[in-house]
């Protein structure tokens, strides 16, 4: 049997704030969006403050390539805005996504900043968003990006985190290796879209926070005007290790805050102990199958 990682020592209670910003074509534009909404979420008392999916572009293969940055080379100016922004206002930031370009791939990646600006870590999303669905929406982001090889766990001020996007959200094991490895709260930049998202994105972040009694944020981009480019759902959310919604919003541009206190995990843990009650004994026999 698994056995599960101690929880980090971490404040017992953390503020943090999901921003839900509105994309355009203008990379300045978009960067200085983000920078405005850490000061804000900053000044509001969030200690830990996150941006959506592609925050510096709009959500579309013909982007991915142009305004990608290349983090290993220098040429970032999306990643040195987030560093700067994450010292000057002192919080832990969770820079949302953007295309990175690295030997000559292109990834959907997370930068993870701590209150110095210092690079933590990065997780390049796993899970690619391939799908059909006839009459309401194709997309397949394995057309210009690849997939990361690795899970993401990080030590922050805040607590231990593990990183997904998007489309990892999807993968209930994806999330239960996080558990295990002691992480408090499962942070997913995400672009749901009109089709899936009304009935997916509130069911998914309540499932994958009671699969593990674990602490669960959703942060979108909010949603553009009718005809201009991809459509987000929004309503960037926290949940709770019960699986309650702790904060929501619509799916216009705002910052969602939520107080999370890490002393409930072990407290739901105690009182519903079904980690220790599983069976992987059985589980064992599951395969690899759809490939």
């Amino acid at each position: 049997m698994s056995k599960d990682a101690p929880l980090p020592t971490a404040p017992e209670k953390v503020k943090i704030a999901l921003c839900q910003l509105l994309t355009t074509a203008d990379k300045e534009k978009n960067i200085q969006t983000a920078r405005e909404a850490i000061k804000t979420a900053a000044a509001n008392g969030a200690k830990l403050v996150v941006l959506p999916e592609m925050f510096n572009c709009p959500y579309a293969n013909e982007s991915f390539p142009v305004y990608a940055e290349d983090i290993d080379g220098g040429n970032c100016p999306s990643v040195d805005a987030l560093a700067q922004a994450a010292q000057q206002s002192s919080v832990t930031l969770v820079g949302g996504s953007l295309p990175e370009r690295s030997q000559g791939k292109l990834y959907n990646t997370c930068c993870v900043f701590d209150t110095k600006g210092k690079l933590l870590a990065r997780h390049r999303k796993t899970h690619l968003f391939d799908i059909d669905i006839p009459g309401k929406i194709t997309f397949k982001e394995s057309t210009n990006l690849s997939p990361g090889d690795s899970l993401t766990v990080v030590d922050t001020e805040v607590g231990r985190l593990g990183i997904g996007i998007c489309y990892d959200l999807r993968f209930p094991e994806f999330s239960m290796v996080y558990a295990q490895q002691g992480c408090q709260l499962l942070l997913f930049p995400a672009a749901f879209n009109m089709t899936t998202g009304p009935v997916h994105w509130e069911l998914l972040a309540k499932a994958r926070a009671i699969d593990n009694q674990i602490f669960v944020a959703l942060c979108s981009p909010a949603r553009n005007p009718p005809g201009a480019g991809y459509q987000a759902w929004g309503h960037s959310t926290a949940v709770g290790p019960f699986a309650e919604v702790l904060a929501t919003c619509d799916e216009q541009p705002t910052i969602v805050y939520a107080d999370l206190d890490f002393t409930q995990i072990p407290e739901r843990r105690r009182n519903m102990p079904i980690r220790a009650q599983k069976r992987f004994d059985l589980y064992s026999q599951v395969e690899a199958v759809g490939r």
